[in-house]
């Protein structure tokens, strides 16, 4: 059953909450990072993206970077912009996206947990991007950035959580600048702590990585560093814990994740249309944005002009928990025999568009002359999510996209 345990948060005063707390590290580039900090001295990114606080040609995963962060985690803590709560507890997070809100209780992971597959995961990790965020929880010692994890839902822990959110004030309660609202409560009731500890253990048999693959990694092999260096582990120490927000699997839903494309692989496109109708279906749509309306419909975007995509019946398998994503149809169907793409993690000839940008968002990529095709999907539901965790397979790159983001700063998880 899974662990999931109270901490002493460190956490910033309500007043500067909405300024010290950002989007995840991984979500933009320096330039970026720069800008969303502009005109907040107390935005975590000087801890996350230290680079930042740096000359502009600084390689980011040099030992100055490291170095930066720590010296600014100290120092927002001298300055008392991160404060570290008395009592271990838990926390209710709560996100509100288009008006709908998903509320999920942020507590301490068990790095056995993940070692021996309690915790679940459906995608495949970078060694170089594990390293890095090793590196950044290994020097400053602390899980700076939550992980997104997913639960089957309990109905004894959502009727805790409505409790507490309608009876409490939330600590921290904001629109971030990208409409988003994030409201946070603090668990104050020992009994109350005890009792949400106690009916994850007993009612929770696995947890599931939502997002945040790297972190979770990082964070699990740096606990599994620091008990191999400590001849005095028992087991009970804080590195043997990792900070997520764990949310009912109820309450989620997974978006888009759309594909663009830079050439057709030398064919015209009624070249190249041609060769697509052996698999699929093909409607052409205009000029008004076409959406895909189920599973195995696909929207494309080629020449000023938008198409529906069906999927034939013999080119994907709906018992099988891979063959039956939109994804691997794709990639069986158009990626690899017509457009030679045959390594998404590394081709330079595929981009990845994350729904929460529109398919407007498509069409101007390809309008541009940036890119010369855009097909659009179908989201992954969190049944498949769930499906492909426990079978343990792996998805296949890019499949699953969750908004609203998780913002790092509402709280810390020191490690010692």
């Amino acid at each position: 059953m899974a662990v999931v345990k109270p901490f002493r948060g460190l956490r910033p005063p309500h007043e500067i909450a909405k300024d010290l707390a950002c989007l995840p590290y991984d979500v933009m580039n320096a330039e970026e990072a720069l800008a969303m900090a502009k005109g907040k001295e107390c935005s975590l990114l000087h801890i996350t993206r230290a680079e930042i606080d740096l000359p502009a040609d600084t390689d980011i995963h040099s030992e100055s970077v490291y170095k930066k962060s720590v010296e600014n985690f100290a120092l927002w803590r001298k300055k008392g912009w991160l404060v570290q709560d008395e009592n271990p507890t838990y926390y209710i997070y709560a996100q509100t996206m288009a008006g709908r809100t998903q509320y999920g209780i942020a507590g301490c992971a068990s790095v056995d947990d993940y070692l021996n597959g309690v915790i679940k995961k459906h995608e495949l990790t970078r060694p170089d991007k594990e390293q890095d965020r090793m590196v950044h929880i290994r020097v400053n010692n602390a899980n700076i950035e939550p992980v997104f994890i997913t639960y089957p839902a309990v109905k004894q822990i959502d009727a805790i959580v409505k409790k507490i959110v309608k009876k409490q004030k939330p600590e921290y309660d904001f629109k971030a600048e990208d409409g988003f609202g994030h409201h946070f409560w603090v668990i104050r009731d020992p009994e109350t702590t005890k009792h949400i500890e106690k009916l994850f253990a007993e009612k929770v048999p696995f947890t599931y990585v939502a997002d945040g693959h790297h972190r979770t990694a990082a964070a699990a092999l740096v606990g599994k560093e620091k008990r191999e260096n400590n001849s005095k582990h028992n087991g009970t120490e804080e590195y043997n814990f990792f900070m997520a927000v764990h949310f009912p699997d109820d309450q989620l839903r997974i978006i888009d994740y759309n594909r663009t494309i830079k050439d057709l692989n030398g064919l015209t496109d009624e070249e190249f249309i041609l060769k697509l109708e052996k698999g699929f279906e093909i409607k052409e749509k205009g000029d008004k944005i076409y959406k895909p309306r189920r599973l195995h419909n696909f929207s494309m975007y080629l020449g000023d002009k938008w198409y529906s995509l069906t999927a034939r019946k013999g080119t994907y398998d709906d018992n099988d928990p891979i063959g039956v994503l939109d994804v691997t149809i794709m990639t069986n169907q158009i990626l690899v025999p017509i457009l030679d793409i045959q390594d998404l993690r590394r081709s330079k000839r595929i981009d990845f568009v994350g729904g929460i940008r529109g398919l407007g968002e498509l069409k101007k990529r390809v309008d541009s002359g940036e890119m010369k095709v855009a097909f659009a999907l179908y989201p992954v539901s969190m049944k498949q999510l769930i499906t492909i965790a426990d079978s343990g397979n792996i998805m296949p790159p890019k499949t699953t996209w969750f908004e609203p983001k998780l913002r790092s700063g509402l709280v810390i998880h020191l490690l010692e």
